[in-house]
């Protein structure tokens, strides 16, 4: 079995604030507390942008707003930090992305492969967003891949129903945190 990894994704304090956060964190950090204890690394990965934004074209409907928010996405502030209900142990990675998958405009990649990390467990805010997204990208990369349904959010509970029961499935291994972490 390939190495894995846990990813927590985009749940930092700009993202959450828009989010019912107090049933989902706590089983976001059980995760969490599952893979270390299993010798698992937990890599983190936000959205993020320099000050200014230049990395958001005026044409990318889902960023350009962002430079328009008072709550900024850029440097290194509150915002763009992990919540503290599920922040990184000592040592654990962060990755900033700077498009809707981990992946886009990230080292992502590179630090899974130097890692020698075959199998992706995945979880985060949201489930139609960053975890869609990063599904596909990382299937397409041959990554064998893992949801945690109950580790994903999402602001509509039936789009989340539909791609955890339905698309998913198609190239992951859908489960729960209990049922993954009682198998570790």
């Amino acid at each position: 079995m390939p190495q894995q990894a846990l990813l927590v994704m985009d749940v930092q304090q700009a993202v959450t604030d828009r989010f019912a956060v107090d049933d989902y964190l706590p089983r976001l950090a059980g995760a969490a507390r599952a893979a270390r204890a299993g010798g698992i690394p937990v890599i983190y990965v936000v959205v993020g942008f320099r000050p200014g934004y230049p990395e958001i074209s005026p044409r990318n409907k889902t960023f350009a707003a962002v430079a328009d928010r008072a709550a900024s996405l850029s440097g290194d502030g509150p915002t763009t930090r992990v919540h503290p209900g599920v922040a990184p142990a000592p040592g654990e990675t962060v990755v900033t992305k700077r498009r809707v998958s981990a992946f886009a405009g990230s080292d992502l990649d590179v630090v899974l492969r130097a890692g020698g990390i075959g199998h992706l467990v995945l979880t985060g805010i949201a489930t139609s967003g960053v975890v869609l997204s990063t599904l596909r990208q990382a299937a397409d990369l041959d990554f064998e891949l893992t949801v945690l349904s109950d580790a994903c959010l999402d602001s509509d509970p039936e789009v989340h129903r539909v791609l955890t029961e339905k698309v998913f499935p198609k190239q992951a291994e859908v489960t729960t945190v209990d049922a993954w972490a009682a198998a570790l």
